[in-house]
This record gives structure tokens, sequence and C-alpha cells, in this order.
């Protein structure tokens, strides 16, 4: 994969998907439907997916494509390919509460090396550069050329006064008795993948998620958060989390910054 050209083109996919998904957002109403597993989608995530996918296919043709909406590719299989939720965060976009992102991520041998993670409600974007690094672009966000950057790395955390973000929609009894395990400071609630932007970026230390997660919700934030110098790990073994696996299923994960001390 030639990254000077992938990294443009990912992040100008995303910006146009992203003005597309805000348009219907800003709409007086949406549709919202129900797919099979009862999860939520809107034409906002459709209509998102058809700009990003004909994009990547255009561009990337012999590269394996799975997308959340396109459930044929679901039954693919393979250990490096483009993978993309065009709106992660349904559930806040249909509470209209801008916590959503788009995420495109390519993938090599079970290793998410490139992806963008971007906000359109919150006007954030952040991607990783030709080399691997992690940014966040300020500006006027111009598809045609990139913006003002800032380079992202994790923190340096105080095992003592941790600063914890969870699901802002899927929060339970046994995230909160693991969080319970470690000395927090602050803790903050996000929703979508910007959970590991804020880990990327030194606004949190830790994120656990003890909770359902596919590969196309993790694969983009977990780049990005790697560019910046965190991990991603199992929460079983704190091996690094794979990619490619048989039905694209994610375990329980720890996303965090380097020297949070771990807990079993």
């Amino acid at each position: 994969m030639d990254h000077s050209t992938l990294v443009p083109a990912i992040r100008r996919l995303a910006l146009e998907a992203g003005d597309r998904i805000m348009e219907i957002y800003n709409s007086p109403e949406f549709e919202v439907k129900s797919k099979s597993d009862s999860s939520p989608v809107t034409e906002a995530d459709e209509a998102a997916d058809a700009i990003i996918a004909a994009g990547l296919r255009a561009a990337f043709p012999d590269v394996v494509l799975i997308t959340e909406e396109q459930a044929a590719s679901h039954g693919l299989s393979a250990s490096t390919f483009l993978i993309v939720d065009p709106l992660d965060g349904t559930k806040e976009f249909v509470q209209r509460r801008g916590d959503f992102t788009v995420n495109i991520a390519y993938v090599e041998n079970g290793v998410p090396l490139r992806g963008v993670v971007y906000a359109p409600a919150k006007g954030r974007l952040f991607y990783t550069q030709e080399d691997g690094a992690a940014v966040e672009e300020t500006g006027a966000f111009d598809k045609a050329a990139l913006g003002p950057v800032t380079p992202l790395h994790v923190s340096t955390p105080d095992n003592n006064a941790l600063m914890v973000v969870a699901s802002k929609s899927h929060r339970d009894a046994a995230t909160d008795d693991y969080i319970g395990k470690y000395g927090v400071k602050d803790m903050t609630s996000a929703g979508s993948s910007l959970k590991f932007c804020l880990v990327a970026t030194g606004e949190a230390d830790l994120y656990p998620r003890l909770g359902r997660t596919m590969e196309w919700d993790t694969a983009a934030g977990d780049a990005v958060l790697r560019g910046a110098g965190g991990h991603v790990v199992r929460f079983d073994d704190h091996t690094p989390l794979a990619y490619g696996k048989a039905g694209w299923d994610n375990p329980f994960f720890i996303a965090y910054a380097p020297g949070v001390e771990l807990k079993k």
C-alpha cells in the first residue's frame, strides 16, 4: 500500500461523508430503521457508506473492503484490508448528541496501520500521517489540501490520579467495577471512537471496553492511538488486539497510555 496515496484519500472521503451526515443531522427529521441485530441505522449511515465505499473501491480496487453497512462484506476473510464504519455512534446521532464519527482504517497483517476518525458535529479530525504518526488537524478542513496539524502523543499517566474515559451509551456495572480498581482523578463519558482519540491526545489515560464491539468500530481509533504511542490490548490476557478475526467481532479490550499499570 502506498501510504502517500492512502492517507489523503481516506481523509478526503471521511470529510465528504461527514458533510453528507451533517446535512441529514441538521434536517428537521430523518428516518431511523432497525437492522437484524436490532441496532439502529439511518439514511446518514447509508449515504456515508455509499460515498466512502465508492471512493475506496475506485482508488484501491485490489484491496479487500469491509464495511459495517454492507453485510456481504462480513463473510469475507482477510488479514490485509480496508475497514469502514461510516457512522460510528448512530445512537448519539439519533439523539442529536454529536458524539459520532466517520471511521476508515487500513489494516495490514492484522495490524491497523493507518486510520482517520472524523467527528463532524464536534469539528475534530484525527488521522495518521504517511509515516504512521497521529495528528489532529484544525482549520477549514479543505478536502484538497491538508490544514494545520498538531502531533498527538499520549499522556504520562499518574497511576494514583488517572483520567478515564468510558462509553456513553454502553456503560454497565462491570465497567464501573473494573474502573474502580484504579486510582481515578476524573472520569468522562464519550461516544463512538472518540474515546480512542481522547487517549491519543492525552485528554484521557485509560479506556476499558467490557462490551461487544466489531472491528469496524475500533480499527481507525486504534490506528490513531497507536500512532500517538498508545496501546490497545485484549482484556483477558493483555496481548495486542488483532484484526481480521473470523466474524469481525472483538473481545473486550483496554486502550491506554504506556505507564498505566493495568489490572486484571
